[in-house]
């Protein structure tokens, strides 16, 4: 099996590939939002709590 067989997957690469890449973005969201609201939460109390 050769590397374009592989990523053609019979057809149905596009497919595969693209759910792939959504989940991987769904998942590295996933981890990187509680990371960005912490650090916004953190300085707004380092402020003093104002807005």
């Amino acid at each position: 099996m050769s590397w374009h067989e592989f990523l053609h997957m019979g057809g149905y690469g596009i497919y595969v590939w693209s759910a792939y890449g959504v989940a991987a973005v769904v998942l590295i969201t996933n981890a990187l939002l509680p990371v960005f609201r912490f650090r916004a939460l953190r300085r707004e109390i380092e402020r003093g709590g104002q807005r």
